[in-house]
């Protein structure tokens, strides 16, 4: 049985994060290497601390301190050990809605040196993680574009266009699915997008604060 695109990002993911080791840098402002692989950890193992990533207050404080014990009870290779043995029985039918997620922090490392500094990776190696990508965008942009003051469409060659935010006048975000997903996760600076649309507007998408 062939893996889902989900596993093959998974296995990748966590064979740079053994490479790396725990002090690389990753495109998550003040994060290395091992406060990533802890996020992951506590977003797929301790859901009742994850819910701080979303919530302030007590979620939050809880997800510090989650993440806190678990940067001193796990060691980074058992971190990324368990991470690579996949998430709890009960969570693997939902696994591969994250697909986004392991592909936006997998290069949150490959791309940590900064923009031109990283290759992007071919055709080939992206097998169907495109396609799953842009199936996952249909609801994951409406969230992620939720802030934008404009109307925001993306169009991916050969593909179906996507209408992110509605509104007229309206900005078009194109190229390749991963490179539009990284620029509304964020990572704009390293994104190889193309934004399109009167002057006003695209200083309206670009200027806009892009966060879960």
């Amino acid at each position: 049985m062939v893996a889902g695109p989900h596993l093959t990002e998974r296995a990748q993911l966590c064979n740079l994060l053994a490479e790396k080791g725990p002090g690389a840098p990753t495109l998550c402002e003040g994060w290395t290497t091992h406060d990533l692989a802890i996020h992951l950890y506590v977003r797929e193992r301790r859901p009742l601390a994850a819910l701080g990533i979303l919530v302030p207050g007590p979620p939050a404080a809880l997800l510090k301190y989650t993440s806190e014990r678990t940067r001193g009870a796990l060691a980074y290779d058992r971190l990324v050990g368990r991470l690579r043995s996949g998430p709890p029985l009960a969570a693997r039918p939902f696994d591969r809605y994250f697909l986004h997620e392991y592909f936006v922090h997998h290069e949150d490392v490959r791309r940590a040196g900064g923009e031109g500094t990283f290759e992007l990776r071919s055709s080939g190696e992206m097998g169907g993680l495109e396609d799953g990508l842009w199936r996952e965008m249909r609801f994951l942009s409406k969230v992620l574009a939720r802030r934008v003051p404009v109307g925001l469409e993306l169009h991916s060659a050969g593909r179906e266009r996507i209408t992110a935010k509605r509104g007229s006048p309206a900005a078009v975000l194109e190229g390749r699915p991963s490179e539009i997903l990284l620029y509304l996760m964020g990572r704009g600076a390293v994104a190889r997008i193309v934004l399109e649309g009167p002057e006003e507007v695209v200083a309206a998408v670009h200027s806009t604060s892009f966060a879960i």
